[in-house]
């Protein structure tokens, strides 16, 4: 599954975007350069999140919409059209993204 993908299913379970995740994590105290493992274990109690979803969204949290390129264009399963994370809802991104 793709680092999108986890972040698509992570709003499909809990009807929030990403962003909005991100944004509910900040007001917790949380945002760039705090430690995952915190941040994993609150959106788990939470939100109900599974570690490997809960963990896509603490990446987002700690260090930002960028992933490494190393999968992007790959022929893999984890395989992602870009290195930059779409945050404002699947449904809202573009088809070109």
């Amino acid at each position: 599954m793709s680092f999108q993908a986890y972040l698509d299913n992570v709003e499909t379970r809990t009807g929030l975007t990403p962003r909005q995740l991100v944004d509910a994590a900040h007001e917790q105290g949380f945002d760039l350069g705090s430690k995952a493992g915190p941040v994993v274990a609150w959106l788990r109690e939470t939100y109900g999140l599974g570690h490997g979803h809960a963990a896509a969204v603490a990446h987002v949290v700690t260090k930002g919409d960028r992933i490494s390129g190393r999968h992007v264009g790959s022929e893999g399963t984890h395989r992602d059209s870009s290195d930059r994370l779409w945050l404002d809802g699947k449904d809202s991104r573009p088809a070109d993204w």
